[in-house]
């Protein structure tokens, strides 16, 4: 035997407690040492190294073995088990069917309840809560006034702290965090080195990963993916399929959603949208009331803003602008430095016999500009090019032809 319980007795409830006494010089503790507080040897092992110590309780059907301790004025009860190095010290408590094993660390005044498992490497602190079925592993730390409930997981060498949430079956994971008052919960993920927090959300299967980050009052749910080094912050939603990517952000009121993908250095705010498969991309910015949609893609160092939607396979690129109440839809292509205000601002002819490609024609500085396919260029440019390209074509000339006068008509 390595320990002897004395006469000194503690009442908690109905249980009956003995201060314990060292028997041999095991671990730190010598012959002699006073312990913590048990109420009988089905608490503590008396093989191995483990020990209860200070004013430390353990009572129940809780057990204490290996080269676990015990310490500070910590409880374990219930039909918890702490073994292998784990330490429980502060004012923590560990109770229910709950384990810390491995070499984790439970202080502060914890609590790690239910059938939740804390091991590895990881710490609960301050006057965070592990709970359900919930496990802390890693190098995971838990602290101040967080909760890791449900059967959610963190591990690695995430953190999970402020008033944070982590529920349901979700993951936080790599070198994560999630802090303030986020959420994260259902079965979602949040892992590489991304960040959750102030008040947002992210839930469903949603995924965050990468160097990205959601914070304000932000939502990510359903299955999209917030990545790269994206930001997703203010009241903004991205949902359904979308993703998000490399250093796009996505702000202020804006939604984001369907398949969509918003990427590179482009920006959506305001209460602006983006569904469908549309995508935004580049260093393109869609603000305001905006709305793109459809398959349509807005890219290069293009605004689309005010109430202007942009939809079906329209492109819309260079350093054209869309604004007002303008549409801008079919297989239009607006580029260079368009500006676009009505539909009374451009005009779209088309299918071409020989291509099946549409042609559009806008103002840029009193110049009216053509771009169809790969040729951008003012109205004589592509009078000439049609000639050339289509001499030994009648019927694709009278029709290229055809467009080039309507066009002209357009914008006498």
């Amino acid at each position: 035997m390595k320990y002897e319980l004395t006469n000194e007795n503690l009442e908690i409830g109905k249980k009956n407690l003995f201060r314990i006494r060292a028997l041999k010089d095991f671990a730190h503790v010598k012959a002699g040492d006073l312990g913590g507080w048990i109420e009988s040897e089905s608490n503590l092992s008396q093989e191995g190294t483990c020990w209860v110590s200070g004013e430390a309780r353990v009572f129940g059907k809780a057990c204490v073995f290996g080269s676990a301790c015990v310490f500070g004025s910590a409880w374990v009860f219930g039909k918890a088990h702490v073994f292998g190095s784990a330490w429980v010290s502060g004012s923590a408590w560990v109770y229910g069917e709950a384990r810390v094993f491995g070499s984790a660390h439970v202080f502060g005044s914890a609590w790690v309840s239910g059938s939740a498992q804390v091991y590895g490497e990881a710490h609960v602190f301050g006057s965070a809560w592990v709970s359900g079925s919930a496990q802390v592993s890693g190098e995971a730390r838990v602290y101040d006034s967080a909760r890791v409930f449900g059967s959610a997981q963190v591990y690695d060498s995430a953190q999970v702290y402020g008033e944070a949430r982590v529920s349901g079956s979700a993951q936080v994971f790599g070198e994560a965090c999630v802090f303030g008052s986020a959420r994260v919960f259902g079965s979602a993920r949040v892992f590489g080195s991304a960040q959750v927090y102030d008040s947002a959300q992210v839930y469903d299967s949603a995924r965050v990963f990468g160097s990205a980050g959601v914070s304000g009052s932000a939502r990510v749910y359903d299955s999209a993916q917030v990545f790269g080094e994206a930001c997703v912050f203010g009241s903004a939603r991205v949902f359904g399929s979308a993703q998000v990517s490399g250093e796009a952000q996505v702000s202020g009121s804006a939604w984001v959603h369907g398949e969509a993908q918003v990427h590179g250095e482009a920006q959506v705010y305001d209460s602006a949208q983006v569904y469908d498969s549309a995508q935004v991309h580049d260093s393109a910015q869609v603000f305001g009331e905006a709305c793109v949609s459809g398959k349509a893609r807005v890219f290069g160092e293009s605004q689309v803003s005010g109430s202007a939607c942009v939809f079906g396979e329209a492109q819309v690129f260079g350093e054209a602008h869309v604004f007002g109440s303008a549409w801008v839809s079919g297989s239009a292509q607006v580029s260079g430095r368009a500006c676009i205000k009505s539909v009374a601002d451009y005009i779209v002819v088309g299918p071409a016999q020989s291509s099946g490609r549409f042609t559009t024609a806008y103002i840029v500085e009193n110049s009216t500009v053509v771009t169809t396919g790969c040729f951008t260029g003012t109205l004589e440019e592509f009078k000439r090019a049609i000639e050339k390209t289509h001499e030994h074509n009648p019927s694709c000339l009278k029709q290229y032809r055809s467009f080039a006068n309507l066009i002209a008509e357009n914008f006498q």
